[in-house]
């Protein structure tokens, strides 16, 4: 692929904590603020790109942000060209290993390279990565959290039909209380206010061991849901393979692939029905478009994990696309967040990722 011309010239990253507007109970965490690190990447050329990182513990930003800022070092006076950052980066990390919080850091200069690539090409990201798609299906993952053992069933209802109002027809409910009784209930409260033509996606979020993954999933197979994402720790290939030949209910899996080897690994020992695609972890776009080609030619279809404002543009990019996962934690300090009516989201037609702050939201929540 020829790109623009661009020459590196520095990164600012910027450490910001926001409120969620819907608190995030799983099955491992609670969380009620989002932590964010903010990149700018400046050229040569007066180009700047931009990438956000969701860091899920604010202890976890400074960390990120100063590997950004030592492979940012490295990067002055270079080429702006994905493989480039990615072969210096890789080469100085090597010995720390290029995932965790390296591998963040290295996706996040790679989503801003390519975010001020397709602005230099004064096209959007999708359309420079040769999508026409202008829209894609998307659910709504911003609550039916676990806030409890207990599943209350009332304030689990009202919760979906305000979720559904927001102008969705796809859920996503949180599972993995201790008492499996307690996850049907809330998923019967939530099927019992939803159309049988609304989809009922479920997240355990590696909670299960492998004879509960079976147990539980066996039991849930007759509540309609439309797949079953993460039952086991992502890295128990064989665990999850046996879940996917054992069920009728379609498993998900990928968020936590650190690569699209382990990808292509997880594909080869058929550990899910559908792949799921953290663009922070895979690789950034870079990685994204690895993956996506990986999962045409096994025919599996493709979601995204978080990042909506960007990863829409990789899904329309991506032949096997499938669903948006659609979270709001950046809307409060991204100008242009992401827009949805029916169901369906609209890809944005602002050059590059079309990703650019509000920066006295910025300035509000900055951490340091």
């Amino acid at each position: 692929m020829n790109h623009p011309r661009l020459t590196f010239k520095s990164v600012r990253a910027r450490s910001i904590s926001v409120p969620m507007n819907r608190p995030l109970g799983t099955s491992s965490a609670t969380m009620d603020k989002a932590p964010f690190l903010l990149l700018d990447l400046y050229t040569d050329e007066g180009v700047v790109g931009h990438a956000h990182i969701f860091c899920y513990r604010d202890f976890a930003a400074p960390l990120i942000r100063k590997a950004v800022e030592v492979a940012g070092e490295l990067l002055v006076g270079a080429p702006l060209q994905p493989e480039i950052i990615k072969n210096i980066c890789g080469s100085y990390f090597m010995l720390l290993g290029n995932q965790g919080i390296v591998g963040m850091a290295i996706s996040g200069l790679d989503v801003a390279c390519w975010d001020a690539l397709a602005k230099a090409s004064g096209l959007p990201l999708s359309q420079y990565l040769g999508s026409d798609i202008q829209s894609l299906s998307a659910y709504n993952s911003n609550g039916l959290s676990i806030s409890s053992n207990l599943a209350d069933k009332i304030a689990i209802a009202e919760e979906a039909q305000a979720l559904l109002e927001q102008g969705f027809k796809a859920l996503k409910i949180r599972l993995g209380r201790e008492d499996h009784a307690e996850d049907v209930k809330a998923v019967k409260a939530v099927r019992e206010v939803i159309s049988s033509g609304t989809a009922l996606m479920s997240d355990y979020n590696q909670a299960l061991s492998l004879s509960e993954a079976l147990e539980r999933g066996l039991d849930l197979q007759q509540e309609g849901l439309y797949w079953i994402e993460e039952p086991l720790p992502y890295q128990d290939l064989e665990g999850n393979a046996q879940v996917v030949k054992t069920l009728q209910v379609p498993i998900q899996n990928g968020e936590n692939y650190s690569s699209p080897d382990f990808l292509s690994l997880a594909m080869k020992m058929k550990s899910m029905d559908y792949i799921m695609i953290d663009l922070m972890r895979i690789g950034g776009v870079s990685g994204w478009m690895q993956a996506a080609e990986l999962a045409k030619e096994a025919d599996l279809l493709l979601s995204s994990h978080l990042y909506p404002e960007v990863s829409a543009h990789l899904l329309a990019a991506s032949t096997t696309s499938h669903w948006l996962e659609y979270i709001d934690w950046a809307e409060i300090f991204i100008a242009e967040p992401v827009s949805i009516s029916d169901g369906i989201v609209k890809i944005s037609a602002s050059v590059g990722t079309g990703v650019a702050w509000q920066e006295d939201v910025v300035t509000h929540y900055e951490l340091d």
